[in-house]
């Protein structure tokens, strides 16, 4: 067993929409978009952002382009205009969520 980075079978790129952030992940291969199947859920993308308090988070798939977009509902403390914290736009999600680490069979 291998522990990997997501970025290292991934692209991962965000952004906000008001309050909440979309986080899209592009696999590299069709092999690495049933890996991330299997692993990258909801909940695991839940818990690596617990601290942040999303409301809740939902998965969306795009298997014909190897892709899934998280939508992080209520995780940027007001949003753009609102908040005092650094990432007010999400932006950085994408980066962190690229270090989030993943076991993988050889």
């Amino acid at each position: 067993m291998n522990v990997i980075a997501l970025r290292d079978v991934a692209v991962v790129r965000s952004g906000d929409k008001g309050n909440h952030a979309n986080i899209g992940v592009v696999a590299n291969s069709a092999d690495d978009f049933e890996f991330l199947r299997r692993t990258l859920t909801k909940e695991r993308v839940a818990e690596y952002f617990q601290a942040l308090r999303p409301a809740r988070v939902e998965r969306f798939e795009l298997p014909l382009i190897f892709a899934f977009n998280f939508m992080l509902y209520d995780v940027l403390d007001g949003g753009a205009s609102r908040s005092l914290r650094f990432d007010t736009q999400g932006k950085l999600l994408g980066t962190a969520l690229g270090d989030l680490s993943l076991e993988r069979n050889s």
